[in-house]
């Protein structure tokens, strides 16, 4: 058995090894938290759903993973696992044997996964209840030496296995109904060549600035790449998701920050990721909370910084959008915009309002602890922002833009006038007019206006935001808090979305000492502890979902700005 090239490797742990385009992947993490002991095919066809246990036969096997391989070692014994496409894998074995499992036991009408040989072929096929997929296993080389559970209804172990005594290989492949024969042409060796090529050529586009200053970059970009999926259900367009764990999603913020980071070198993939929301967008205006393969959820909305998105994305496309895109997104940015000002501001009042901390994107924070529906500074600054860019775009495209500066100018004025205490800002009940202050990060996120502030204001909030400053990063509730949880949500662990919009914001803000601080703090982060959901801002240990795209993104958001800041000397 030659080993084939691979790539840099990474903790299957963390990491889930997959493949652009892939709706499944090879990992431990088969539910929300939950790890198994041996690695499964997890398939997110309609959610996130184990399918099969792969165990090889010998215990104490070591897996490596890399971009282009998945290998179980035992001494000089191996199984090694490599994507032919984004919907077959390529499994052989050397002198090391593999049980290829149901991960369920009980097959129910309305559950499971039953196992049949079919008579076409001689494959044997996994039918899952579950994903409404079908899992062929087909015999390249050498031959199973041993079946349980063909056609077996009830509880019942469906197992193929492969020896440990010779060479085997086997495809697996997910589909729907059904398909010609699997006939591999292509080399196990060659299909790593391919995968290694497709890799580095994606790396080499979104960060050809990497080096010794920036050693996370391929890793993130592997997160990246590996969390890409082709449309399917209601992902109506090349998608990456925000995790192939639990957090399989779009979310309708998050994909701003996977768009931005793939801008300059994927601008296809990248004007994607923004206006995927966008196709689901409900005749109020109002984009979804979420979508995912199987689901469309409106029940909550995302905090509008679209405006602000879209600005920072067209400046690192290599070619602008062409009019006719220009002029769909500006309407629907216009009817994102016009849901805020018309369904989220109560009669008389100038600011909009969230109905639920889930609105603002950052659930649980301190600001929501005594009311959820509250008028909030970061929503009017965001606002602020789209509008502003709505006023661009329409001068750009040769549309009124008056209306969209007053508003912006109305908006604006209200959050300082209303919402600024002189130190910070409060939330304030659009019912009863009660304002009330918290010591969450969220109340400092008008910092994201920049220079659209008053000097004194962003002084203040730069002040503030140095007060959650950690060893690690920005704090989303301060250490010293009394509501302060290390895996708190947002209640004190550090994320990546806000570090990006306040980095960004002080320095448009020419707060330039604080926001390279803040890059840097942030940067040493990931390449200490990979790309979590969050991370406890004392110890910087990654929390929830291990391998989350938005803050992969952020690092090479970061990380390309800093190489451009070191070479030109800026």
């Amino acid at each position: 058995m030659t080993v084939a090239p691979s790539g840099p490797e990474f903790g299957i742990q963390d990491i889930p090894f997959s493949y652009r385009g892939s709706w499944f992947n090879i990992s431990p993490v088969v539910a929300e938290k939950t790890y198994a002991d041996d690695l499964h095919l997890v398939s997110h066809q309609t959610g996130l759903h184990p399918v099969l246990r792969l165990t090889p036969t010998v215990a104490g096997t070591t897996v490596v993973a890399t971009p282009a391989l998945l290998t179980w070692r035992h001494g000089a014994d191996r199984i090694e696992a490599v994507y032919d496409g984004p919907d077959t894998l390529r499994i052989r074995g050397h002198r090391l044997g593999l049980r290829v499992a149901a991960a369920a036991h009980t097959l129910t009408p309305f559950s499971g996964t039953y196992l049949y040989a079919d008579p076409v072929d001689g494959s044997h096929v996994f039918t899952s209840y579950e994903t409404g997929r079908r899992y062929r296993v087909t015999v390249l080389s050498g031959a199973l030496s041993r079946t349980d559970g063909t056609q077996a209804l009830g509880t019942a172990d469906r197992s193929l296995d492969l020896p440990g005594d010779q060479p085997w290989e086997i495809a697996i492949e997910e589909y729907a109904t059904a398909r010609p024969p699997y006939a591999g042409s292509v080399t196990f060796e060659q299909l790593c060549r391919d995968r290694l090529a497709e890799f580095t050529a994606f790396v080499d586009a979104i960060a050809p600035w990497r080096g010794a200053e920036t050693p996370a970059a391929e890793l993130a970009a592997y997160v990246l790449w590996s969390a890409t999926v082709a449309p399917a259900g209601f992902v109506t367009r090349p998608a990456v998701l925000m995790s192939k764990h639990w957090m399989d999603k779009v979310w309708s913020w998050d994909h701003c920050f996977n768009a931005i980071a793939l801008a300059a070198g994927e601008p296809e993939l990248a004007w994607h990721q923004f206006q995927l929301p966008f196709d689901h967008q409900d005749e109020a205006g109002a984009l979804p909370d979420s979508v995912t393969h199987s689901e469309v959820l409106h029940n909550y909305v995302k905090p509008p910084i679209h405006g602000w998105a879209l600005r920072h994305l067209r400046r690192r496309l290599p070619q602008p959008p062409d009019r006719a895109a220009l002029a769909q997104t500006y309407d629907r940015l216009a009817r994102w915009t016009e849901f805020w000002l018309d369904a989220r501001r109560a009669p008389g009042h100038d600011l909009p309002h969230y109905q639920h901390g889930n609105d603002s994107g950052w659930d649980n924070a301190t600001t929501f602890d005594d009311n959820r529906v509250l008028e909030t500074a970061d929503l009017a600054a965001f606002l602020v922002s789209q509008l502003r860019c709505l006023a661009d775009l329409a001068t750009e495209l040769g549309e009124p833009a008056a209306r969209w500066s007053r508003e912006a100018d109305r908006i604006h004025g209200a959050m300082l006038r209303d919402l600024w205490d002189g130190e910070r800002f409060c939330a304030q009940d659009p019912h009863t007019g009660h304002r009330r202050r918290s010591r969450s990060l969220l109340d400092l996120m008008p910092i994201a206006l920049g220079a659209d502030l008053p000097a004194p204001v962003a002084a203040a909030l730069a002040r503030g935001v140095e007060t959650h400053l950690t060893t690690h990063g920005l704090a989303t509730e301060p250490t010293d808090s009394a509501h302060y949880l290390a895996d708190g949500y947002w209640r004190g662990p550090i994320w990546a979305p806000s570090t990006v919009l306040v980095e960004d914001g002080l320095r448009r803000a020419g707060q330039t000492r604080i926001a390279d601080d803040i890059s840097r703090r942030f940067l040493a982060l990931c390449e200490k502890s990979g790309f979590a959901e969050n991370f406890d801002a004392e110890t910087g240990t990654g929390l929830r979902d291990r391998a989350y795209t938005w803050t992969a993104s952020s690092y090479l958001i970061l990380a390309a700005a800093q190489e451009e800041r070191r070479v030109s000397g800026g």
